[in-house]
C-alpha cells in the first residue's frame, strides 16, 4: 500500500440504509477502503450489493449514515453540498454506462459543458483537443443521435477528461456496449488513467474489466467481503 501521503481517496467505516415500505434495508455496512493517487480500483459484485451505492458516497453524491469518506485531502462530511458540488467540478470526472449527453447539443458542445465558466474560446479548444484524443477529432458537430454507441461513450470520456480531473469515477463504463466495442472503451479508459495519472475508480459486473484494475474491492450485501491486487 502507498503511503498515507499519496491517498487520493479513502472510506472508513462506511455504512448506509434506506428505510422501505419492509422496514430499514441496511445497503452498506462497515466499508472500508483506500486509493492512492494514480491507481485504478475496481468495485464489484452482484445486483444489490451496494456497489453504486458506494460509488455515490465516495464521490459526495450522498452521505453515509455513519463513517467517513475523504476526497482529495477534504473530508466530506465537513462540507455542505456546495462545497462538495465545487469540490467535485474542480477534482472530479464522471463516466456513466447511459452516457448522459445532452441531445441537442454537438459532441464539442457536451464535452464543453464542464468548462462552461471558462473563456469560451479556450473552453472550445479544450473540447477540440480532448475529443482528437479519444479519437473523435473528426466528428466535433454531429449530435448524439449521429453517433454510435461506443462513439457517444467516447464524447462521455473526453467530457469527463477535459477538465483534467485528479479521480474519474466511472459506473458501468461499458454496460450498454458490445463486446468489441466495450474492450475499445476499456482500453481508452486505462490508457487515459496512465498517460495523465488520474486515479480510476469503477463500479462493473465486468470480472474481465475489473482485473485490470490494479486493486479489487468485492461487496457481498453490502460488505466488503474480498480485496485481489
Amino acid at each position: 500500500m502507498s503511503p498515507a501521503a499519496d491517498v487520493i481517496l479513502s472510506a472508513r467505516d462506511v455504512s448506509k440504509a434506506v428505510v422501505g415500505p419492509d422496514g430499514r434495508l441496511q445497503i452498506l455496512d462497515s466499508v472500508s477502503l483506500s486509493v492512492a493517487a494514480g491507481d485504478s480500483l475496481a468495485i464489484v459484485g452482484a445486483s444489490g450489493s451496494g456497489k453504486t451505492t458506494l460509488l455515490g458516497l465516495l464521490a459526495g453524491l450522498d452521505n453515509p449514515d455513519s463513517g467517513e469518506i475523504a476526497l482529495d485531502g477534504q473530508a466530506l462530511q465537513q462540507l455542505d453540498e456546495e462545497a462538495r458540488a465545487a469540490l467535485r467540478r474542480r477534482r472530479v470526472g464522471f463516466v456513466f454506462q447511459s452516457f448522459h449527453l445532452l441531445p441537442a447539443l454537438t459532441a464539442e458542445e457536451n464535452v464543453m459543458l464542464p468548462l462552461e465558466l471558462e473563456d469560451g474560446a479556450d473552453a472550445r479548444l479544450s473540447a477540440q483537443q480532448a475529443l482528437a484524443a479519444v479519437g473523435l477529432g473528426q466528428r466535433l458537430h454531429h449530435y448524439p443521435s449521429q453517433l454510435s454507441g461506443g462513439e457517444q461513450q467516447r464524447v462521455a470520456i473526453a467530457r469527463a477528461f477535459v477538465h483534467g480531473p485528479k479521480l474519474l469515477f466511472a459506473d458501468e463504463p461499458t454496460g450498454n456496449l458490445d463486446a468489441r466495442t466495450g474492450r475499445s472503451v476499456s482500453d481508452l479508459l486505462f490508457e487515459l488513467n496512465q498517460a495523465r495519472g488520474t486515479t480510476l475508480v469503477l463500479v462493473t459486473h465486468d470480472l474481465t474489466l475489473a482485473q485490470r484494475c490494479r486493486h479489487l474491492v468485492r461487496l457481498d450485501g453490502g460488505r466488503r467481503v474480498e480485496v485481489a491486487a
